[in-house]
């Protein structure tokens, strides 16, 4: 329920003729004074969402060239209190996190220590696929361009119920792949094996070597890919998400399991060295930072994602990039989205060599993406050219608003005539399959319980509805959605199975008694 996937066929007409063709000659950057022109309509904008409460928090940040011209924050951290948002504020970044490390390896990848179509078997033997090909041949850039073959919830599942990297990349061999670099799959794991397996190759750690490569030569003092060091810092943005029509913080997401594909927090202040970084091709503060080639492949597109969903454009996946060519021209971008409350932004024009970084507190919003096409608008056309972020929401809405409708309505009222469950100690006992491993079913106080992950560590109370079928609230976040727990019962008068239907998207669903 919480990631979802867009998949399109691989390479198409277009995107060939993108990797064919030489560029057309880019005229001059748009001028300094049309930029510092369009800030106070981005001014009046932030300031009026917030207002209105669309998020509780904002960080924004605008790169020009070589020189920050904006760097703001708006609202506040936590919904209720009175922490202001500030340019220092620490954001989880979500899958922003991606082109962020995919600059990572680009550095490593300069430096000759490994190239992008280096295979995964050289790096890091251990990792492996459900096919013995794909394995054999997978490389860095299958990772970190989508096309594994792993299906795009593979291991989000495991992470959430609290298994660790390690564990969650050994299990990927079990997942059936969906082809084999024919089509766009979005996946957290695969980017993340990819990272890990160019870490070890070097000796290090991902959160080192992130640090070691990118952070500190850049001076970005807040930014990490350690949860704890997040944590730590007393200037930090919670996530937010709505219920019962509030900003309310109802979760926490760690997410150092798929660190470098969602892990890194940071700060708009911080987050310009960066943008620097990447507008000017690899250059920081006069000097080559990266080989101009290692990074710019980042920037290649490689994998046909098809039409933006707002703008039109034709999308495209680079490495860890999403490249689109559309109303102002070629554009590098990246959201991040946690369900738990998290929304950003990353949008570069490199022909204008104009940057802008949206860091929000709060999920569903499509006020980055609103925001940022408004700016764009703004200092390209001297105008704003429709409401962005209606549209936006729009989008970031549809993700989970029918499904929890739908859920709502499929569970209204009980069946009829009642079918009441059978003894409670009936269905408790332990279950397990290779890929989750253990689902215990306990009888606590009158009421079964399932517990998940390592050592049962996560916890859930079933209600029942139809005798031998039980809801479960998968999602924190989501807590009007249901999913069913639905037993199968032996000969013996005991359950033999239980169908978990949130971990049966994959077909990892069904659990077998094993205590008997």
């Amino acid at each position: 329920m919480r990631r979802f996937a867009l998949q399109a066929p691989l390479f198409s007409a277009v995107a060939l003729a993108c990797l064919i063709l030489p560029p057309p000659a880019s005229a001059e950057p748009v001028s300094r004074d049309k930029v510092v022109a369009a800030l106070p309509m981005l001014d009046e904008l932030a300031e009026a969402a917030i207002a209105r409460g669309e998020v509780p928090g904002l960080a924004i940040a605008i790169v020009r060239g070589d020189e920050v011209l904006y760097l703001k924050g708006f609202g506040v951290r936590e919904a209720g209190k009175p922490g202001a948002v500030g340019p220092d504020t620490v954001f989880q970044l979500a899958s922003f996190s991606k082109p962020i490390s995919a600059t990572v390896v680009a550095a490593v990848v300069s430096e000759g220590h490994v190239a992008w179509d280096s295979k995964i078997a050289d790096l890091d033997p251990t990792f492996r696929l459900a096919d013995a090909y794909p394995t054999s041949v997978l490389t860095v850039e299958d990772l970190f361009n989508h096309r594994s073959g792993l299906p795009g919830l593979a291991g989000n599942e495991l992470e959430d119920l609290g298994f660790d990297q390690a564990e969650i990349l050994r299990r990927l061999r079990l997942v059936p792949l969906d082809g084999f670099r024919s089509h766009y799959s979005y996946s957290n794991f695969g980017i993340t094996e990819g990272s890990v397996a160019v870490a070890k190759s070097v000796g290090a750690s991902w959160p080192d070597l992130a640090e070691k490569k990118l952070y500190r030569p850049l001076g970005m003092s807040a930014t990490s890919s350690r949860y704890v060091d997040f944590v730590a810092h007393e200037d930090r943005a919670t996530l937010h998400a709505q219920f019962n029509g509030k900003w309310t913080a109802l979760a926490k997401r760690e997410p150092d399991a798929q660190s470098p594909a969602a892990g890194v927090s940071s700060t708009a202040r911080d987050l310009t060295q960066w943008l620097k970084l990447e507008i000017n091709n690899g250059r920081f503060e006069g000097r080559q930072l990266i080989a101009e080639d290692a990074l710019a492949a980042t920037h290649r597109p490689l994998i046909d994602r098809g039409l933006n969903p707002v703008t039109g454009a034709h999308t495209f996946y680079g490495l860890g990039w999403n490249v689109e060519f559309g109303k102002h021209g070629l554009n590098w971008g990246h959201a991040g989205a946690f369900s738990m409350g998290a929304r950003t932004l990353v949008s570069i024009l490199p022909d204008e060599q104009l940057g802008i970084v949206v860091l929000a507190n709060a999920f569903p919003s499509g006020l980055p993406e609103g925001l940022a096409d408004s700016f764009f608008d703004q200092v390209l056309d001297g105008k704003v050219s429709k409401d962005w972020t209606k549209d936006w929401d729009a989008v970031f809405a549809g993700l989970f608003g029918p499904a929890i409708e739908a859920s709502k309505a499929r569970f209204a009222k009980p069946p009829q005539p009642d079918s009441p469950a059978l003894s409670l100690s009936a269905y408790a006992g332990r279950f397990s399959n290779d890929y989750f491993g253990t689902a215990l079913i306990t009888e606590e106080a009158g009421k079964l319980v399932l517990g998940l992950g390592p050592e049962g560590r996560r916890r859930f109370p079933l209600v029942p509805f139809e005798r031998d079928l039980f809801l479960q609230h998968p999602a924190e976040e989501m807590p009007d959605f249901l999913s069913t727990v639905t037993f199968a019962i032996g000969y013996d008068g005991k359950a033999a199975s239980v169908q978990i239907e949130s971990l049966d998207d994959l077909g990892f669903g069904t659990f077998k008694r094993v205590d008997d």
